[in-house]
């Protein structure tokens, strides 16, 4: 496999996720007390620890693509 070919798969894999975390806040935002209910009936939890757990799973989910495909995908393209 070439680099230009990591270079588009690595593309495309950020632009996916940046698509999956952006459909996870705008499903937060929008329906937010669907997926509470959802979930709460399946684990005990509270309005705030389900708030803390999202916000933290998401700042978490941002930083593991920026690490996994933004900055290989960026260090490809300066040395190609």
């Amino acid at each position: 496999m070439n680099s230009e070919a990591i270079i588009q798969v690595l593309g495309w894999c950020s632009v996916i996720n940046i698509g999956f975390l952006l459909y996870w806040y705008a499903m937060l935002v929008f329906a937010h007390d669907a997926i509470y209910k959802l979930h709460s009936k399946w684990f005990q939890l509270s309005i705030e620890r389900f708030d803390t757990a999202h916000y933290a799973l998401m700042g978490l989910f941002k930083l593991a693509i920026l690490l996994f495909n933004i900055a290989p995908y960026l260090a490809l393209r300066m040395i190609s």
